[in-house]
C-alpha cells in the first residue's frame, strides 16, 4: 500500500505543481458557467417562471422567477460537478502519458514495484485530486448561493453530494486509465482532452435540457455514464428548490420539469432509479478495470 500511496502523492503533486494544467482542467467548467450565467440559465429560469404562470391561480410572480433562478443554478451546478468529475481525472492522469513519452515508465517497470500498484497510484491520484476539485467547486458554489439569498443545502444532501462525487470520480478515474493506454504522445493526449471537454457538456445534458433532444440521441446518452452521474446529483441539488418551485402545484407540473431537464428519465416506460444508477456506474468502473488489465498485459510484454 506504501508504493501506491507514494505514487499518488507523487502524480498528485505533479498535476498541482503545473498551474496551466489546472487551469486547462477547470476550462470546461468554466465554459459552463459563463454559459449558463450569460445566455441559458436566465433563459432557463424564464420559461420556467413562464411554465409556472400558466397554471394560473394565485401566484407570485416575482417569487416564482427566484424560485427558477435559483433552481436553475442548482441544476447548473451538478452539471458542473461531474463536468470536473471527468476534466480533472482526465488531465491527472495525464501524467502517465508524459511518463511513457519520457520512458520513465520503463524506469518504473524495472523497479520492484508491481505494475498493478503503479496502476492503481495512476487512478489514486486521479480520484483524489478530482474528489478535491469537485468539493471546492461545491464548496464555491454554496458560498455563491448563500450570497444571492438563496441558502445553503441540508447537511444529508451535502453528505450524499460528497458521495457520489467521490462515486464518480472514481469511474471516470478507472476509465481514464485505459484512454491513456491507448495514447502515447503528449499532444495526442491533449487533442482528446480538448474533445471529451467539449463534448462533456452535450453528453451530460447540460448545454441542452433532455426535452430538446431527439428521441434516438436521448436513448444514446443513457447508455454513457455522464448522464447518469449528473441526474444522480440534480436530484439531491435540486429536491429542496423543486419543492418551493412547484409549491401549490400538481406533481405532475414537477415530473413533466425533471423528466425535461434530465433530473430524472426512464428506461421503456420505467423510471430509472438512485440505486440502479450506482449500479451502472460501478459496471462501467469494473469494466474500465478489466479493459486496462488487458492492455496491461500487452503493454508489459512490450516493455520487456
Amino acid at each position: 500500500m506504501r508504493e501506491i500511496f507514494c505514487m499518488a502523492k507523487r502524480n498528485s503533486l505533479i498535476f498541482l505543481r503545473e498551474r496551466s494544467a489546472v487551469f486547462f482542467s477547470l476550462l470546461s467548467m468554466l465554459i459552463v458557467l459563463g454559459l449558463m450565467v450569460l445566455f441559458l440559465g436566465k433563459a432557463n429560469s424564464q420559461n420556467l417562471a413562464d411554465m409556472l404562470a400558466q397554471y394560473g391561480g394565485a401566484r407570485d410572480r416575482a417569487l416564482d422567477e427566484k424560485n427558477a433562478a435559483g433552481l436553475i443554478q442548482l441544476w447548473t451546478l451538478a452539471g458542473i460537478l461531474v463536468v470536473n468529475a471527468v476534466t480533472v481525472t482526465l488531465t491527472v492522469m495525464g501524467a502517465m502519458v508524459e511518463d511513457t513519452v519520457q520512458k520513465r515508465i520503463m524506469a518504473f517497470y524495472v523497479t520492484p514495484v508491481s505494475r498493478l500498484k503503479l496502476a492503481l497510484g495512476y487512478v489514486l491520484a486521479a480520484w483524489l485530486v478530482g474528489t478535491g476539485m469537485c468539493v471546492l467547486t461545491l464548496a464555491a458554489g454554496e458560498g455563491y448561493f448563500a450570497l444571492q439569498g438563496y441558502g445553503l443545502l441540508e447537511a444529508g444532501s451535502l453528505l450524499k453530494l460528497l458521495g457520489m462525487i467521490a462515486l464518480n470520480t472514481f469511474v471516470f478515474s478507472a476509465i481514464a486509465y485505459p484512454l491513456a493506454l491507448f495514447v502515447h504522445s503528449s499532444s495526442a493526449w491533449s487533442g482528446l482532452l480538448t474533445i471529451i471537454g467539449t463534448l462533456v457538456g452535450f453528453v451530460g445534458g447540460i448545454y441542452l435540457p433532455m426535452a430538446s433532444l431527439s428521441e434516438n440521441v436521448r436513448t444514446a446518452l443513457k447508455c454513457l455514464p455522464v448522464l447518469h452521474g449528473a441526474a444522480m446529483m440534480r436530484k439531491v441539488c435540486t429536491q429542496e428548490a423543486l419543492s418551493r418551485t412547484f409549491a401549490g402545484l400538481p406533481e405532475e407540473a414537477s415530473e413533466a420539469f425533471r423528466e425535461a431537464m434530465g433530473i430524472t428519465f426512464s428506461i421503456g416506460e420505467r423510471q430509472v432509479s438512485a440505486a440502479e444508477q450506482v449500479v451502472f456506474l460501478l459496471f462501467y468502473a469494473i469494466m474500465a478495470v478489466g479493459i486496462a488489465g488487458i492492455l496491461s498485459r500487452g503493454r508489459k510484454f512490450r516493455a520487456i
